[in-house]
């Protein structure tokens, strides 16, 4: 198949990272896969796994842009050269370049939601969710059905995968150095990677960190990622006065650098589709403790291969976390149950399978009808 994928942007983030994923693995199965974005700082981990890249200038959130139809243009031209099978769209914006590049090539679509959508009017007027829609998790499926009225039978769940043979047996040899480079000191790390958004709960996991210092002094909070909530994050560690005991660091194109650094990987999300990097920590074998809410109850199970906590809930956060800082034993179990666990269940092969049955069954749809 001759696979078109549509993005936004390729910089450090869930979708990026699903797409590299996905494309790469369908490449392995002698697909040939088509990028076009407006490029971003991981553009050449796409092309290194034979990715073939075609930018267009698509950095809008707007649905209604002049950008949509320049890159439609574009695309109509690129098709003479590749020959579209099958488009797959990944955001609001690229579904409705989808829908107009379909119609007009006459090649099916699909997308997949990656999240929670606002119910804005033109989501609903203008739908554009194409033949299938892949939801990351039961959660999303449930706000595709009730707050867009998406046809069940169109909806699919196929969970995100990650490649686990990147997590698998690596060694740190450096790692006391690199933590003392970085201020993190000899104590426990706690650590989470997650864009600085309110909606990832930063705010409860550094409130949750006065608590956590009154027991465990020597405990560090690191914080990965960018944001616009990131003054308001610092204020709250100044008022809280731990400014010492909290280190910010710039997002990163590949976790296994900050993972290796943590003991204890925290999500304390207010909504959450899946939730890729708490899968990468597991993956990683970390011991997690995450929101009970959304898609996260997807990954963890409380007490088997981690533990919840209530959203929004600094003190429940806080003795989750305890918990897992006074016992290394407990720590280790569940870090091991989590790796298996996410290797069994969550693999980059079992993606791009029911990811390739889906694409297929949409070309059987077309060239049937």
């Amino acid at each position: 198949m001759n696979i078109l994928y549509l993005t936004n942007h390729l910089n450090i983030g869930g979708i990026t990272s699903y797409l590299l994923t996905l494309a790469a693995g369908l490449k392995k199965r002698g697909h040939h896969i088509y990028l076009a974005s407006s490029s971003g700082q991981l553009q050449q981990k796409f092309q290194g796994a034979g990715v073939i890249f075609i930018p267009i200038p698509l950095r809008t959130k707007k649905e209604i842009s002049p950008k949509i139809l320049v890159s439609l243009f574009k695309l109509q031209s690129e098709n003479r050269k590749y020959n579209f099978d099958l488009i797959h769209a990944h955001t609001r914006t690229t579904q409705v370049l989808a829908c107009l590049l379909s119609r007009s090539l006459g090649v099916p679509y699909l997308a997949t939601c990656h999240g929670f959508f606002k119910r804005r009017l033109l989501r609903r007027l203008f739908p554009c969710w194409g033949r299938r829609v892949i939801a990351i998790s039961e959660e999303v499926k449930e706000h595709l059905i009730k707050d867009f009225g998406v046809d069940e039978k169109n909806i699919v769940i196929i969970y995100n995968g990650i490649d686990v043979g990147r997590f698998r047996g690596q060694k740190t040899e450096d790692r006391g150095q690199r933590k003392k480079s970085l201020g993190l000191g000899e104590g426990p790390v706690i650590g989470i990677v997650a864009r600085l958004s309110d909606v990832k709960g930063h705010l409860y996991l550094i409130e949750a960190m006065k608590y956590i210092l009154s027991a465990v002094p020597q405990a560090k909070l690191f914080i990965v990622g960018d944001g616009r909530e990131k003054e308001a994050l610092l204020q709250q560690v100044n008022k809280l006065e731990i400014s010492t005991k909290v280190i910010f660091h710039p997002e990163v194109s590949d976790t296994e650098d900050v993972l290796s650094l943590m003991d204890i990987f925290v999500m304390p999300s207010l909504k959450e589709g899946l939730g890729l990097s708490l899968m990468e920590a597991m993956a990683w074998g970390l011991a997690v403790v995450a929101s009970d809410i959304g898609g996260i109850r997807s990954l963890v199970q409380d007490g088997r291969n981690g533990l919840l906590a209530k959203p929004a809930d600094s003190r429940d956060l806080a003795e989750k976390i305890l918990s897992l800082l006074e016992s290394r034993e407990k720590r280790e179990m569940l870090g091991r149950q989590a790796e298996e666990f996410i290797a069994q269940n969550f693999s980059q092969e079992k993606m791009v399978l029911e990811t390739e049955r889906e694409y297929l069954e949409c070309l059987k749809e077309k060239y049937s009808a």
